[in-house]
C-alpha cells in the first residue's frame, strides 16, 4: 500500500504487513510445508523374472519393508529434543594512584609548604548468567520431497492444530540418511542433519503475548 504526498512518497507497506495477523502470515508460510507428489508414478513390478528375492522396484528387500525411500513417500518423525545450557560471567578489576609532591616554600606562601598531593582509585565489578532449557516430544508424520543423488532424502511437513481461539504450527524440514529410517518407518529428530524444527502459535492467545505493530514501530524509532 502507497500513500502519496505533496512532498514525497511514504510506503507503508512494512506497517501493513506488520498490522496483519499472525494467523495470515502463518497461513502464506504454510504453503512452502505442502507435500511434495511425484511428477508420474512407476509402475512396480511384481513378479521376479530373474529368479532372484530381490526386486529393484520395491522398496526393501522383504514385503514387509515400508520404509520412505521416493518422492511423496510418509515417514514419521519422533521428536526427543531436549537442550540445557547455563552459562555464568563474572569480572573484576582494580587500580589505585596516589601522587606526593613537595615543594619548597616561596615567597612566604604557606600553602606550598604543605606540598601538593593527588590521587586517583578505579574499580569495576561485573556477573552475568543465563540459562535456558527446551523439550520436545512427540511424533508427526512428514513426506520425502526430493531423493539426492546419494541416496539422502529431503523431508518436510507441517502438522497444523486448531485450538481454541488459536492455531498451532508444528513445521519439520532436514535431510535423512535411509539407513537411519527403521523398519517402521520412523526417523528420530537427532538423526536429522540441517533439521529445522518450529513450535509457532498463532491466533488470539499468542497475540496477546506479543506487543502490538504500533508499538514495536514507535520503540523501534525512538530515540530514547
Amino acid at each position: 500500500m502507497t500513500v502519496c504526498v505533496r512532498s514525497g512518497v511514504i510506503l507503508l507497506w512494512p506497517l501493513f504487513l506488520a498490522a496483519c495477523g499472525a494467523s495470515y502470515v502463518e497461513e502464506q508460510n504454510s504453503l512452502s510445508y505442502l507435500p511434495v507428489m511425484p511428477a508420474q508414478t512407476t509402475p512396480i513390478q511384481a513378479g521376479f523374472p530373474s529368479g532372484a528375492i530381490y526386486n529393484p522396484s520395491q522398496a526393501g528387500l522383504f514385503a514387509t519393508d515400508r520404509r520412505a525411500s521416493r518422492v511423496g513417500d510418509i515417514l514419521t518423525v519422533s521428536f526427543s529434543e531436549r537442550f540445557q545450557a547455563t552459562k555464568s560471567q563474572n569480572a573484576a578489576n582494580g587500580k589505585s594512584a596516589n601522587v606526593d609532591m613537595n615543594l619548597p616554600n616561596v615567597f612566604g606562601l604557606n600553602a606550598l609548604e604543605e606540598g601538593l598531593s593527588a590521587g586517583t582509585t578505579q574499580s569495576f565489578s561485573g556477573s552475568g548468567s543465563a540459562a535456558q532449557s527446551n523439550s520436545l516430544t512427540g511424533q508427526m508424520s512428514v513426506t520425502v520431497a526430493r531423493v539426492f543423488e546419494g541416496g539422502n532424502l529431503e523431508i518436510l511437513g507441517q502438522k497444523k492444530l486448531t485450538l481454541n481461539n488459536g492455531d498451532e504450527y508444528i513445521r519439520v524440514r532436514g535431510i535423512v540418511r535411509p539407513e537411519d529410517i527403521s523398519s517402521n518407518n520412523v526417523i528420530l529428530s537427532d538423526r536429522i542433519a540441517n533439521a529445522e524444527i518450529k513450535y509457532i502459535g498463532a491466533g488470539d492467545v499468542a497475540d496477546t503475548g506479543k506487543a502490538g505493530w504500533l508499538q514495536r514501530a514507535v520503540t523501534t524509532l525512538s530515540p530514547y
